[in-house]
C-alpha cells in the first residue's frame, strides 16, 4: 500500500505527490524531537509517527510555496516549543530543524522532476 499525499505546489491547480514514508525517514533521520525512532513498540511508533506527518507535510507545503529553509526550520522549532511543549530549542535542535528543512527541500527538488 502506498502512503502518498498531494500538496499544492506554486500554482493553484498544481499538486505534487509526496510519499509520506520519505518524509518520515527525513524526520526520523534529522528531526526527531520526541524520540520516535528509539521506540521498541512498533505499533506505538506508527501511531506516534502520525504526529510528525502533519508537521512534515506542512513543511513540505511551505517549501513548495517558496518558503526558505530558514523559515521552515523556524516553523519546526515553533512546533517543538509550542505544540510539543518541549521548551525553547537549543542550537543543536535548531540545526536539526534546519537539516530537516534542507532534506525536505532536496527531496522535493529531486522528486518534482517525476511529476
Amino acid at each position: 500500500m502506498s502512503a502518498s499525499f498531494f500538496v499544492k505546489s506554486c500554482g493553484m491547480s498544481d499538486h505534487v505527490k509526496i510519499d509520506i514514508r520519505a518524509l518520515r525517514k527525513i524526520g526520523w533521520d534529522h528531526w526527531d524531537p520526541i524520540g520516535i525512532r528509539q521506540l521498541d513498540d512498533s505499533a506505538w511508533r506508527d501511531d506516534a509517527a502520525d504526529e510528525y506527518d502533519t508537521y512534515l507535510l506542512q513543511a513540505a507545503n511551505m517549501i513548495l510555496q517558496g518558503a526558505t529553509v530558514e523559515t521552515v526550520a523556524a516553523y519546526l522549532d515553533d512546533i517543538i516549543f509550542d505544540s510539543m511543549a518541549l521548551g525553547p530549542p537549543s542550537e543543536a535542535v535548531h540545526r536539526a530543524s534546519l537539516r530537516t528543512a534542507e532534506a525536505i527541500s532536496a527531496y522535493l527538488q529531486v522528486d518534482r522532476a517525476h511529476f
